[in-house]
């Protein structure tokens, strides 16, 4: 790669928008938390977890995220996990992220939502003082369960409505398609949230037409199957519907061979509004950083012109005030002008 390409992808100013924090766990933290909140761990060893990172389906990997994820016991335990992906994002020059978090997963083991979100809240004010970096929190709904339990879940956090932007839709996505929450969105749409959804990753294109029609979602988590149709290729482009595409994610969880196979190129090349992130950065080997690097390394026909654009879909398409979108826009073209004139 062209070194001066390399230098632009690592210091350009950029928003991460499809990030689950739950999936910045890395295995030093998660014995670590384990041994301070005594949790019995399946793995004897740091390097036994991470060599149990040989995914071979979404549902392969959800097995050991949630299995990960049960060290999280206490807010502090959920600061500690989040601040840590924080300073890894102010590293990578993120000075924008919405981070997703799953409460369902942690409900489920007795653990209030107060906890999970006033320590997540708690590292996004602190990653503002220290890094600059803002940040909004994204409560996703669990769609292998129940709209019901989705429900409980929206009224138990609804006294933390100020600590979070909007709701969106995760987990395994074959079998469960967006129309089976129709009436949360619903619902969460009247609170004034902003509303989000995966599709079209593992799920047909037709998971992306009923996120848009039914759920009325403004950004498309994933949405790399949308080329199986064509029509929804135009319409996404015609609609600047944002798709927030996580290459290393697709390439660990088998959705590309690898990265040399990646539509990045045809998506950018039908005129969508992708962003590039990390989804679960612990588990699929890489940052944001790494994202584009080794994405823009495998895909020689991508150019500075397309990371320029890259970096600017995830700031239009974020949930940011206007007025921050400007000045990182100016950021990016200083930064841009430096790089190319060094």
């Amino acid at each position: 790669m062209d070194p001066k390409l390399e230098s632009l992808l690592r210091q350009m100013p950029k928003a991460e928008l499809h990030m689950h924090v739950e999936g910045s766990l890395e295995p030093e933290m998660i014995f670590r938390l384990a041994e301070r909140n005594g949790v019995k761990l399946a793995w004897p060893s740091v390097e036994a977890l991470r060599a149990a990172y040989a995914f071979t389906d979404l549902q392969s990997f959800l097995d050991i995220y949630y299995a990960g994820a049960s060290v999280l016991r206490k807010a502090e335990d959920f600061f500690d996990m989040a601040f840590a992906y924080f300073e890894r994002a102010a590293a990578d020059n993120v000075v924008h992220a919405e981070i997703f978090f799953d409460p369902q997963t942690h409900t489920a083991r007795g653990v209030p939502v107060a906890a999970v979100i006033e320590g997540l809240e708690h590292a996004c004010r602190r990653a503002h003082a220290e890094f600059r970096l803002s940040a909004k929190l994204i409560l996703c709904f669990l769609r292998h369960l129940s709209e019901e339990e989705a429900f409980a879940t929206l009224e138990e956090a609804l006294p933390h409505r100020k600590h979070f932007v909007g709701v969106g839709l995760d987990s395994s996505e074959r079998g469960h398609p967006p129309e089976k929450f129709a009436r949360v969105f619903g619902r969460c749409r009247e609170l004034g949230l902003h509303l989000v959804a995966h599709a079209g990753e593992e799920g047909p294109p037709a998971y992306i037409e009923s996120a848009l029609d039914v759920l009325q979602v403004e950004r498309i988590d994933h949405g790399v199957r949308c080329v199986e149709a064509p029509a929804l290729v135009q319409r996404l482009a015609r609609e600047r519907v944002p798709l927030t595409v996580c290459p290393l994610s697709n390439v660990k969880l088998r959705v590309f061979a690898d990265l040399a196979a990646h539509n990045l190129p045809a998506l950018l090349e039908a005129g969508l509004r992708v962003t590039v992130n990390s989804d679960d950065p612990a588990y699929f080997g890489g940052y944001v950083n790494d994202n584009f690097v080794q994405t823009f390394a495998a895909l020689p026909q991508l150019t500075a012109a397309h990371a320029l654009a890259l970096a600017r879909n995830s700031f239009e398409a974020s949930f940011a005030p206007a007025e921050d979108k400007a000045r990182w826009w100016r950021e990016l073209d200083d930064v841009h002008a430096r790089v190319m004139a060094a």
